[in-house]
């Protein structure tokens, strides 16, 4: 799921107004941020750093925009109206890719890549290709005779060719000569070369189906074959028509694509096909080529998740050995830590097997060598190495959970315990060092700050400004500052002692003499945190300034808290969640200014899936809650995600009742209102018509808004203004109104099943 629609929850632009806050300015009215850039990279040479940026009057249109560090100028590179000035115009590949990636609401140039040179920048835009030069910048883009609808296109280490994928086979340009040649042949039906599989890109954060290799001499490339995955039949209900869709939906406990790893030369040829091991049902979480491009690796894990294989293969002879492998009682979670050095005798490489993620130091033969990192803290990653001077950058929360900061850690393990910190100021830190780890562009917000982009040092020093992004008059957020309520974060305890994080809003104009309802908002699962010190809590704000307690607190299975935190989750789901949700309701309740009768939830995605558990399980607390987009039952969800948590169905059926509202309905009294986009392939909208059904069977009355043509994160024209118009209306009249209730409060259900021998 990865954190399936957080970004939906954290990105909704905050409560602005003309002279008051409203929904409108928030979701039509452009950019509240100001100009705060996105996709920022650092081009090959150091000279500039290129990012995307939001045209003021439409906050989801991106063009691509330079700085020049020597003389501190930025402008316009390409302007994305000028090359589709009727819109982008996608493939059904294309949009399902911007699905996964969470950018299917984003227009014009969303992605681009440097040229390893420096000289040229390659981008998508409506799904043809365009080369920009930098050697005539007042020249249009020059459009790559493709042909249309392609995707993933990347540039060739050493520059010579532009790949990409058409038709579901690999193609390269040759840029010398302008002639184009297709790699693989086979593509069509139910077999992908060079694509992520939907898995990959839904759950591994693994977008990319091909990898060069550092020399231009071979590609490496994922084949997969979904002939045996079944297929799902699913109705998408627009305004206008209906679709009946055939799906190829793994579904836990299903089976998996069929996949393989071949290399194919850029100049064509057979493909050689790399052995993967007897197991067929595997996932190939990772690809990564070593600076020599004589070797490439891959990451390999079978169906439980329990193990991870790092097997290293010599490109010319195709013989291969594992470097290490990782296990875990529950499961292992994937990063991308994994970096060669220019010694050609090490790597780092990030693991939790100490509880949290830390960094390692091993051998080009697989022996460990010392820890990088260490302590009960985790890394969030790998920033960048200075082999010269022995240093590794990091990014991680060590010294204040809700923040992002970065930190410098000696190469030799000597300061693994105490990391220098180096970036400044208490908020969300997101840097990107140049490729040489001279320096770095740190993108930072915090709840009172918009995002700022500035140059560092390696240590932290300041350089200069990209974009300072005042809040000034001249900042889109302007009128609305004197609004801006700050939050406050603090502690409490778990049932199994660990630490949880919340934050608090009081309302506009707040009077500790009275009582308060309560706009509970959470996310829920894995890979999100709520809790969070960054800019852009915007619907969060507006629901404070219409007279809500605004409240959030990030349970255990969130992230950024170590495998320690996450994994009382194991084998079910919608109960230690439930459990660390009611001991902030129950903290709530105990606050004077409270009004313990008007709280109520609301969550999406898997928030969502909290919201119907939270009812089912504790209506007596609660004065009812909405529901977008909810699993109802994991066994409708994929394979990866699910199965990580839960195991197949067929050996934890028990689990996988318990980890449903089905089982608790009757507990179910509080008002619900449930929300789904009728063409949602992520969550399927069954997951909201089973539940529904099994309602109407018993008798319960509750609220339905259904989203024509609508996908997971409800991106058509219109939608996001009307759900959250929706939610508010929801909380002033059945929370904070307190409606009378359509059915008699009765106690919660009792367990439906004993539970599972393994249930934390």
């Amino acid at each position: 799921m990865r954190a399936l629609l957080f970004a939906a929850l954290t990105m909704v632009a905050l409560p602005t107004m003309a002279e008051k806050l409203n929904i409108e300015r928030i979701f039509d009215g452009g950019n509240l941020a100001g100009a705060a850039p996105r996709g920022l990279q650092i081009s090959p040479d150091g000279s500039r750093v290129t990012f995307l940026r939001a045209k003021p009057d439409d906050q989801f249109q991106l063009d691509l925009w330079e700085y020049q560090l020597k003389d501190n100028k930025t402008r316009l590179l390409v302007d994305s109206k000028k090359l589709e000035p009727n819109g982008d115009q996608l493939s059904d590949a294309e949009k399902a890719r911007r699905e996964r990636e969470r950018t299917a609401g984003l227009h014009g140039i969303v992605s681009y890549q440097w040229s390893p040179d420096g000289r040229q920048l390659l981008f998508p835009v409506g799904g043809k290709l365009y080369v920009y030069s930098l050697a005539t910048p007042d020249a249009a883009p020059r459009a790559l005779d493709t042909g249309d609808n392609v995707i993933d296109p990347k540039i060739s280490p050493k520059g010579r060719y532009v790949s990409y994928v058409r038709d579901q086979n690999l193609w390269v340009i040759d840029l010398g000569t302008g002639e184009a040649k297709q790699l693989t042949h086979d593509g069509g039906g139910t077999v992908h070369n060079a694509e992520a599989e939907f898995v990959a890109q839904e759950e591994m954060d693994r977008s990319e189906g091909y990898w060069w290799a550092p020399d231009d001499s071979s590609i490496a490339f994922e084949r997969y074959d979904e002939a045996r995955v079944q297929v799902t039949k699913r109705t998408e209900l627009y305004a206008d028509h209906t679709d009946v869709i055939d799906q190829r939906y793994p579904a836990a406990g299903t089976p998996n694509v069929l996949v393989k790893l071949g290399l194919v030369a850029p100049t064509g040829g057979q493909p050689r096909w790399i052995d993967l091991g007897k197991d067929s049902d595997i996932y190939l979480t990772r690809v990564k080529w070593l600076p020599d491009g004589k070797h490439v690796t891959y990451q390999r894990m079978p169906r439980n998740q329990q193990r991870l294989d790092l097997r290293i293969v010599d490109a010319k002879t195709l013989s291969q050995r594992t470097l290490l492998t990782e296990t875990s009682n529950d499961w292992i979670n994937l990063n991308d830590d994994l970096s060669f050095l220019k010694d050609g005798k090490s790597f780092l490489w990030g693991s939790e097997r100490s509880g949290y993620h830390h960094l390692y130091l091993y051998g080009i033969d697989g022996k460990l060598r010392h820890a990088v990192s260490e302590g009960e803290w985790p890394i969030d990653g790998l920033l960048a190495v200075n082999e010269r001077n022995g240093v590794v950058y990091v990014s991680s929360n060590k010294d204040a959970v809700p923040e992002r900061q970065v930190y410098a850690l000696k190469l030799d393990g000597s300061n693994a315990k105490t990391p220098v910190r180096i970036s400044q100021g208490a908020g969300t830190h997101l840097a990107e060092f140049a490729h040489d780890a001279s320096f770095y562009v740190d993108n930072f917000s915090s709840i009172d700050t918009p995002p700022q982009v500035s140059v560092h040092k390696p240590d932290g020093a300041l350089l200069t400004w990209i974009e300072p992004n005042k809040l000034d008059e001249k900042h889109p957020f302007w009128p609305y500052r004197d609004s801006l309520i700050k939050p406050e974060f603090g502690t409490l305890t778990a049932a199994d002692g660990q630490t949880l994080y919340y934050r608090v809003y009081k309302p506009a104009g707040f009077d500790p003499t009275k009582k308060y309802p309560v706009f509970d908002t959470y996310y829920g699962g894995p890979h999100a945190q709520v809790v969070a010190n960054t800019w852009g809590d915007y619907f969060n704000q507006y629901m404070a300034q219409q007279g809500f307690v605004v409240f959030s607190l990030d349970n255990r299975g969130m992230a950024r808290r170590g495998h320690v935190f996450e994994a009382p989750i194991y084998q079910q789901l919608g109960a230690v969640e439930v459990d660390d949700q009611l001991v902030g309701i129950q903290w709530l309740k105990s606050q004077p200014w409270v009004d313990g009768r008007r709280i109520g939830v609301f969550g999406w995605s898997y928030g969502g899936f909290m919201t119907t558990m939270m009812l089912a399980k504790a209506s007596d607390q609660l004065a009812g809650g909405v529901a977008v987009a909810p699993v109802t039952n994991w066994r409708l969800y994929d394979t990866f995600y699910t199965e990580r948590y839960l195991g197949r169905p067929q050996d934890n059926d028990a689990g996988y009742t318990r980890s449903s509202p089905m089982a608790w309905l009757d507990g179910l009294t509080a008002r619900l209102y449930l929300v789904h986009g009728m063409a949602d392939d992520n969550v399927l909208f069954l997951n909201s018509t089973e539940l529904m059904a099994e309602l109407q069977k018993r008798g319960t009355q509750f609220q339905f808004m259904a989203y024509p043509g609508a996908k997971h994160g409800l991106n058509l024209p219109g939608q996001r203004t009307h759900v959250y118009h929706l939610i508010e209306n929801f909380f002033q009249q059945q929370v904070k109104g307190m409606a009378p209730a359509t059915r008699a409060v009765k106690a919660p259900m009792p367990d439906p099943m004993p539970a599972p021998a393994t249930t934390r």
